[in-house]
């Protein structure tokens, strides 16, 4: 059944919070496109486009991406994409991202996901990526079916510097610092939703049926 209007949604969460399987299912139940930054970021350093050139700099010099960059590679990706209801992965990351975000899009809800930093670290510590496509793998929850080869690909997969104990330790500090005004930001205007727990497969079916209560046009089947 196709939406009777666009609906726009972030989601958001700490690296190892499951966004992206998260995001895969809400893409595969409500038709949504999932727009995932890594990927913009991906794709546009890879064709070498102005922006995408940018990034690289700011990235090859150890440098966060300045905000009004980051938000126009977004919404250039967005604009194409107007007559589509989206799902908006690792952006905005600032409040200044999402001001930027607002003043073009209306954001119908923003799904935060509340996972412990503790089992995020065990998460993390766990996962295997393929760095060519970003696709990421835990030999605990999400394994590949060949152990250490990528799903699609079957190119070998590795384990990332920054998935240290420490590292990890260092990302999620950064992440509370950096996002909790944005958090902050969508809680004042009433689209904020946060669910919270430690697996991904029990939070899940309850973002299934708040999605499934905000589109009541679509016919899926809920899982509780």
């Amino acid at each position: 059944m196709v939406l009777q209007r666009i609906f726009r949604a972030v989601i958001m969460g700490p690296p190892g919070s499951g966004k992206g399987t998260v995001s895969a299912r809400i893409a595969q139940t409500f038709g949504f496109k999932h727009l995932s930054s890594g990927d913009v970021l991906r794709v546009n350093i890879n064709a070498k486009t102005e922006l995408g050139l940018l990034m690289k700099s700011c990235i090859d010099q150890g440098q966060l991406a300045p905000d009004d960059i980051m938000s126009r590679l977004i919404l250039n990706d967005l604009r194409a994409m107007d007559q589509t209801s989206w799902l908006l992965d690792g952006f905005p990351r600032t409040v200044s991202q999402a001001e930027a975000l607002g003043h073009v899009y209306h954001v119908d809800t923003v799904i935060n996901l509340d996972v412990p930093f503790q089992t995020i670290k065990e998460r993390l510590t766990s996962r295997w990526t393929h760095l060519p496509s970003g696709r990421v793998y835990n030999v605990d929850f999400n394994p590949p079916k060949v152990p250490g080869l990528d799903d699609v690909t079957g190119e070998p997969l590795i384990q990332r510097d920054d998935d240290t104990p420490e590292t990890v330790t260092r990302r999620l500090k950064s992440y509370q610092t950096q996002t909790e005004p944005v958090l902050e930001y969508y809680r004042s205007k009433g689209v904020l939703e946060t669910f919270s727990g430690t697996e991904t497969n029990k939070i899940w079916p309850y973002i299934q049926v708040y999605l499934s209560k905000k589109l009541p046009s679509l016919d899926v089947k809920v899982a509780v």
